[in-house]
């Protein structure tokens, strides 16, 4: 894994498509600490949080992960607090009514609904 530009006393996020292990989200953490970086955060779409993801995550320098609930993760924070979710139910469901409607998705990406 090769670090790319300076990280030096900054806060670091780290964005990814998927937390399955988490061995590597964790290593790239590790690496941008010892690099100099104050803070790491991770932010990933789904949180499948499989196998030993948990205490990795757990024990690493990662201050938080965010993930969507895409996958339901209630247990998952309850035992690891460095995860965080976002709901996208929202969204996801006006993505499939605009597209039952034959409606602009792509209308979306500029005007999320809350």
């Amino acid at each position: 894994m090769t670090l790319v530009g300076d990280v030096d006393n900054r806060i670091a996020i780290i964005v990814d498509d998927l937390a399955d292990t988490c061995g590597t989200v964790v290593k790239a953490a590790e690496k941008l600490k010892e690099a100099g970086a104050k803070a790491v955060y991770a932010v990933m779409t789904h949180g499948v949080f499989s196998g030993p993801a948990l205490e990795r995550v757990m024990g690493s320098c990662i201050e938080a992960i965010v993930v969507s609930n895409t996958i339901p993760q209630h247990e998952k924070i309850a035992v690891c607090p460095k995860i965080q979710a976002i709901d996208v139910s929202s969204i996801i469901g006006e993505a499939i009514r605009r597209t039952h409607n034959g409606e602009s998705v792509s209308y979306l990406f500029g005007n999320v609904p809350l």
